[in-house]
């Protein structure tokens, strides 16, 4: 089974939270009171968001720059990357690498439905999954 290195380590559940609120802040960054500010439905103190931005910084996943007296931080990582290390993870740990399980796996809980599996298909049929990301990416889709 393959084994990943730190830097794709998963990210835990609040961490993804955290890294949320910066993928969608209009610029990108915030400080700790920002960020605590827009963790929905969540009371976290304030040192406990300050803590796990710390961590973050320490893995690499976000940056920070010292803006008058206080830190903002920004995403190192791409929501991208990390769903790929996420999905990297996850094949790994419970598929031992297998995509085809993965697929299989879906297809008997009945999440992936024959019809979205044509869907698939005729995708890659048609284009590949590369230009099919550009174009969405593009908005052309």
């Amino acid at each position: 089974m393959p084994v990943r290195g730190k830097s794709g380590t998963a990210l835990t559940p609040l961490e993804l939270e955290i890294m949320n609120v910066l993928w969608e802040t209009e610029t990108g960054s915030g400080n700790v009171q920002a960020v605590q500010e827009k963790l929905q439905g969540r009371d976290l103190a304030y040192t406990t968001v300050q803590t796990m931005l710390n961590v973050l910084h320490r893995k690499g996943k976000v940056k920070r720059k010292l803006q008058d007296r206080a830190y903002v931080y920004s995403p190192v990582l791409s929501r991208q990357n990390a769903i790929a290390q996420a999905l990297g993870d996850m094949l790994d740990r419970f598929f031992g690498g297998s995509a085809d399980s993965l697929v299989l796996s879906l297809v008997e809980a009945r999440h992936l439905t024959p019809e979205k599996l044509a869907r698939i298909q005729k995708s890659l049929e048609d284009k590949g999954p590369e230009a099919k990301r550009k174009e969405m990416k593009d908005g052309n889709v």
